[in-house]
């Protein structure tokens, strides 16, 4: 116990001293005041990554925020979660839809407090319990979520799977969340598929969540995995898969439309970076970003395996699909979708993408940030009339 008291307290000096490297460097963070603020003004309009909770109850969980300490950080919006999940298995016998909702609810404060990565033990601790929750909601919904394990190299890679009803073998849609999300988030949005009977497997992006993986060159063999695993089921169509990836996903989303061109029928790479994203012109002004809630230099760092900016700086370049020489290569069809004034990927690799290749569709919204979002069009908005439409024409779907 007094080794991990240690730990932590080591861990929390390093990360003070980081912030304050890359912030002498680079961007002022927001005061505790101007977070708060910011929150709650998120919270009101549904905006990420706070569009999924209640926004009085973000106002109750934010008077009781005292300091942007991550331990209390995670305290004080899992005390929330708690609420919900001792909601969620009292009704569990009684009224398991209520009871799924509850666990859904459970989870979605737990993600918050482990935001944007697990960086401590109190945030360590609530992504577990989101994963519990999780387990609840999954087991209580119908149809119900699959929990798959997949061996990659030694490491094992949880995935989940869900198929929709009264399809002996339907097409699939795997779908890799980005650097702060987890797949938890996504599996709950990825419920639409199932109406057009289409099934789903959620994975995380390597060097998040369960896909505890390092980013490098090469790492997008865990999705050429994921495929092997596809293909030896007899309940999911192996010729018919589509791969989407969002922010960060979908860097990985666009490399599978190459590397595994023959195995899936399209890609949609959503704010994915490609070439741009990587240098570090690029990384030294996104970093400073307003975009982004707080702690993006951390959550950056963290997939490369790295601590110093410049060694931040310095590991980026060699991930560029460009310079990899991906980008004249004959491709998967690709939905290519963003904002135009997105601060934390930059648009110039979606147009680059667009004029390389093979032909590609894109999707632009002109007043939207990353992901493509705005006032107007949300992170929902965006997915059910531009990005599922697409995946359900190029998987054949009818329902």
């Amino acid at each position: 116990m007094e080794m991990t008291r240690r730990a932590a307290a080591f861990a929390g000096v390093a990360t003070f001293a980081l912030m304050s490297r890359a912030s002498a460097q680079l961007a002022t963070p927001r005061t505790l005041d101007e977070l708060k603020a910011e929150i709650q003004l998120r919270a009101d309009r549904k905006a990420y990554p706070v569009a999924q909770l209640d926004a009085a109850e973000v106002r109750e969980a934010l008077a009781n925020l005292k300091s942007q300490d991550r331990d209390h950080w995670a305290s004080v919006w899992g005390a929330i979660g708690d609420r919900h999940l001792a909601t969620a298995k009292s009704l569990e016998i009684t009224n398991k839809t209520e009871a799924a909702h509850a666990f859904d609810r459970a989870m979605q404060w737990y993600m918050f407090a482990r935001f944007p990565l697990e960086d401590s033990p109190g945030t360590a601790a609530a992504y577990q319990k989101a994963l519990d929750a999780f387990t609840g909601y999954s087991r209580l919904v119908d149809p119900p979520i699959e929990a798959v394990k997949i061996n990659y190299n030694g490491t094992e890679i949880v995935g989940y799977l869900r198929k929709p009803k009264g399809v002996a073998k339907p097409p699939v849609v795997i779908t890799i969340g980005g650097l702060d999300g987890r797949k938890e988030d996504g599996s709950i949005r990825n419920a639409a598929y199932l109406e057009k009977g289409i099934a789903f497997f959620a994975f995380d992006m390597p060097g998040t969540g369960q896909t505890r993986i390092k980013i490098e060159p090469g790492a997008d063999k865990v999705y050429s995995a994921v495929l092997d695993a596809i293909a030896k089921r007899d309940d999911l169509d192996a010729k018919r898969v589509v791969v989407t990836g969002g922010s960060w996903g979908g860097h990985w989303s666009a490399h599978l439309a190459y590397s595994e061109k023959d195995r899936i029928l399209g890609a949609v790479v959503q704010g994915g970076p490609v070439h741009d994203y990587f240098q570090p012109e690029w990384q030294k002004k996104a970093l400073g970003t307003r975009e982004y809630l707080f702690g993006l230099f951390e959550a950056r760092a963290a997939v490369y395996g790295v601590k110093t900016l410049d060694e931040f700086l310095a590991y980026g370049p060699k991930m560029s699909l460009k310079d990899r020489g991906f980008l004249e290569k004959p491709s998967a069809p690709m939905l290519l979708v963003n904002g135009r004034n997105d601060t934390q990927v930059p648009i110039g690799d979606l147009y680059l993408l667009q004029s390389s290749g093979d032909p590609k569709e894109a999707w632009v919204n002109p007043r939207g940030g990353h992901m493509g979002r705005s006032a107007e069009l949300g992170d929902e908005a965006i997915f059910k009339t531009v990005v599922l439409p697409w995946v359900a024409r190029r998987l054949g779907a009818t329902m």
